[in-house]
């Protein structure tokens, strides 16, 4: 059956996986306790790798608004927006959401995936070209490749990468799209935004920044890296999720271009796909609220994440430059990291495993994503368990 012979390299990759104990795309978490446990095999396991960075999943005001949702306005909408027409509330978030970005027009998709997809496709053809940061998320690869346009990648987080690119495209850097996010989401690096900015001026391109992982935790507002870099003004198209921060599920888009609001009229994604359901936007919306008055969220955020960092950094492992809501550990080799990932869940601790391809380089990682929710106690737990395997 050829047609299904491609599926060994897969058989192969989940056999491996299962040499080290756990396949780490088959764990279950039999019963969520709040947003930093949960139950595996029986075990009260800390959840350090779920992007609830808030901790908003149990949020008493978004769970309320959620319930209100389901009893008014029923559980789906049972179509997209195109077919069945657009919720009250749909146009309410996309409106706030615009008013929390200091933007004219923002639209709203069903995930995060489908939000660059839909973008992407929707701003590009044949004729256009995109340059990519190297370590972009596969959603962006996806909806650059699907949108049929020339693709070039340029060095991670390198503004001279990126110049000499716009350089050798010559008059065809005028009007190409740069894309790039604000947070990269295996390392926890950032985007040098200001200095990416410039060269979009420079050259006449526009940028695209996807703050999927930065969204409530940088910036004045919580906006993202580009306004802690104080460019958000001069972004022509920001792009997330609401999975992360906001605990929920959905995409969105913001912008300062009129043409934004004539992406649903040709975005595949958006038209036939259906839309997020009442309970879902209820409680993205007031995620949104939480974020914007409750700094104290992003206080208690970085505390654990610079403790975490410094924690882990001090029994000896090799993580980032700088503390991060994201923290990779890296291990090298595949099994090594595999065997690892598989001690510290036996140990209580839920982290990522991130292996090649998955991971930028060539290297294993355990990626750990750090929540306002986690309590010293927890922190302090996940650092003895790295230490203990370690030694």
């Amino acid at each position: 059956m050829p047609l299904l012979n491609k599926f060994d390299t897969a058989a192969r990759i989940r056999k491996n996986l299962e040499s080290g104990g756990h396949d780490p795309t088959h764990v279950v978490i039999d019963r969520i306790v709040s947003p930093t446990v949960g139950i595996v095999e029986g075990r009260r396991t800390i959840l350090a790798g779920t992007n609830n960075y808030l901790g908003m999943t149990f949020d008493p005001a978004c769970i309320e608004a959620g319930k209100r949702a389901l009893e008014n306005q029923g559980t789906g909408t049972t179509g997209s927006r195109m077919a069945n027409g657009s919720f009250a509330a749909h146009a309410s978030l996309e409106q706030d959401l615009a008013d929390f970005f200091q933007m004219p027009h923002a639209m709203i998709f069903s995930t995060g995936y489908a939000a660059n997809l839909g973008i992407l496709t929707a701003l590009c053809g044949a004729n256009d070209t995109v340059l990519l940061d190297a370590d972009a998320h596969a959603s962006l690869y996806d909806g650059c490749q699907m949108s049929g346009a020339k693709v070039f990648r340029f060095r991670h987080n390198d503004p001279g990468s990126l110049e000499k690119r716009l350089q050798r495209l010559g008059d065809g850097g005028q009007d190409c799209l740069i894309v790039i996010e604000g947070l990269y989401s295996v390392l926890g690096d950032c985007a040098p935004v200001a200095e990416i900015v410039d060269l979009k001026h420079r050259y006449g391109a526009y940028l695209l920044i996807d703050e999927a992982h930065s969204l409530g935790l940088f910036g004045e507002r919580g906006c993202g890296i580009a306004e802690q870099a104080g460019v958000l003004d001069q972004i022509d198209f920001v792009v997330g999720t609401f999975s992360k921060s906001l605990g929920a599920m959905g995409g969105f888009c913001a912008s300062p271009h009129a043409e934004l609001e004539l992406v649903r009229y040709v975005s595949r994604p958006f038209i036939f796909t259906a839309s997020s359901s009442p309970a879902t936007v209820a409680t993205t919306h007031e995620a949104l609220r939480q974020l914007r008055k409750r700094p104290e969220l992003r206080e208690a955020l970085w505390r654990n994440a610079k403790r975490l960092h410094t924690g882990l950094k001090k029994r000896g492992f090799l993580v980032g430059p700088q503390p991060s809501p994201v923290i990779a550990v890296q291990l090298g080799e595949k099994r090594k990291a595999a065997a690892f990932w598989n001690h510290l869940l036996e140990a209580g601790v839920y982290t990522n495993l991130m292996i090649p391809p998955a991971s930028p380089d060539r290297h294993s990682y355990l990626r750990c994503s750090v929540s306002a929710a986690h309590t010293e106690e927890q922190i302090e737990c996940i650092i003895e368990a790295f230490g203990y395997h370690h030694s």
